[in-house]
């Protein structure tokens, strides 16, 4: 197995050393000890305790392993290469495999905190584990061992969609790309609430690419069975994409997704972030108080723009299934794909075979109809 490309190694327990603090004042004293447990707890091998061998075997021997649990001897770390407020994300090589290694630190002193992330945790990996779908990133094994929980997911080489739109020029998209990027996120998303799922996070930055830069759905910590989303209480996801009713703390159903895949297809069409320029609580309040959308470009294909109108409409009712979405976008794919355009021209209203087989380019006679 070549691994010297990123240094991977096996985590270890670490000796303890012993500590010369020079005489300082008390609150230097102090000052220091803070720094060091920062510096401690933010360490690659700190956060990888769960991994020390001698751990590993006292939490076999206590019977908590799952079918999904890690073999650890099996598990290599690389580099860091992404991080949020209480997770780290590592480049690894599980059973000589590529694969993303998601550590998540558990806080013994915020009880609330710490409710909610093993909360996330549980509900990410009894997901994940079930869900089998090209456009899904895979699941691979996770282990649990406060103070840290890993995920050990496929590698996707190419980082977030948001990172590969970052790199672009406003507005320069192919429209044959942002139907294959369009496709591959509406599919997963269709196979997702085909098994009762909502993600209710879906944005640019949790959606992944690979080495064939194809599209994979990700991040499924705030993800929830429809069936027991009633029960949840307050908002869920990024307000950049969060869906009015959601916002404002109503009612919601898988609607939402819809929603917020439409603020995602306007992100491919312009490259942009959306919002750009206002807070996210802004954001949040420009949505649902006023009804604002992100403006769309008059470059935009009229097909495209108005099923990001259906999508981000008002009520939920009026949006479109995945379904649908999958059905419409795979339709305009062909006509892009033959060389027409998304809509017709006077001319080919004659010819009958052809204009049977490209009525689904014509954006107001196609499958998905429009509403403000």
């Amino acid at each position: 197995m070549a691994t010297s490309c990123f240094n991977p190694f096996r985590l270890r327990k670490s000796k303890s050393k012993s500590l010369s603090i020079p005489s300082t004042s008390r609150k230097q004293l102090n000052y220091d000890a803070v720094n060091m447990e920062r510096k401690r707890v933010d360490s690659l091998e700190s956060w990888s305790m769960i991994l020390d061998s001698e751990n590993i075997e006292t939490w076999e021997a206590s019977g908590d392993q799952e079918e999904w649990t890690a073999d650890h001897s099996q598990l290599f770390i690389g580099n860091k290469f992404a991080s949020g407020a209480h997770s780290r994300i590592y480049r690894g090589i599980y059973k000589q495999r590529a694969v993303a290694v998601k550590m998540v630190r558990i806080p013994t002193h915020n009880e609330e905190t710490r409710t909610l992330l093993e909360r996330q945790f549980k509900s990410e990996v009894a997901l994940l584990s079930r869900l089998y779908h090209p456009n899904i990133v895979q699941f691979i094994a996770a282990s649990k061992k406060p103070p840290v929980y890993c995920i050990i997911t496929e590698y996707m080489s190419q980082g977030t969609l948001r990172m590969y739109l970052n790199k672009k020029e406003p507005y320069s998209l192919s429209t044959e790309t942002i139907l294959r990027l369009a496709l591959d996120i509406s599919r997963g998303m269709e196979y997702l609430h085909s098994q009762g799922v909502i993600h209710r996070d879906l944005k640019s930055s949790n959606l992944l690419l690979n080495d064939e830069m194809r599209v994979k759905v990700a991040d499924f910590g705030t993800s929830c069975l429809e069936t027991q989303c009633r029960e949840a209480k307050g908002n869920m996801g990024t307000y950049r994409w969060m869906a009015p009713e959601m916002i404002k703390e109503k009612p919601y159903t898988r609607k939402v997704d819809v929603y917020s895949f439409g603020i995602v297809l306007w992100e491919l069409t312009t490259a942009l972030l959306p919002f750009q320029g206002m807070t996210p609580v802004q954001a949040a309040f420009a949505v649902a108080e006023k009804n604002e959308r992100p403006p769309l470009a008059a470059s935009c294909q009229p097909a495209l723009a108005h099923l990001m109108k259906r999508c981000w409409a008002v009520n939920p009712s009026k949006r479109p299934d995945f379904s649908d979405i999958v059905s419409a976008l795979e339709k305009y794919d062909e006509c892009v794909k033959e060389g027409h355009p998304l809509t017709l021209h006077s001319g080919l209203v004659s010819r009958n075979a052809i204009v049977e087989r490209l009525k689904s380019c014509v954006s107001m006679n196609s499958s998905i109809p429009v509403h403000t």
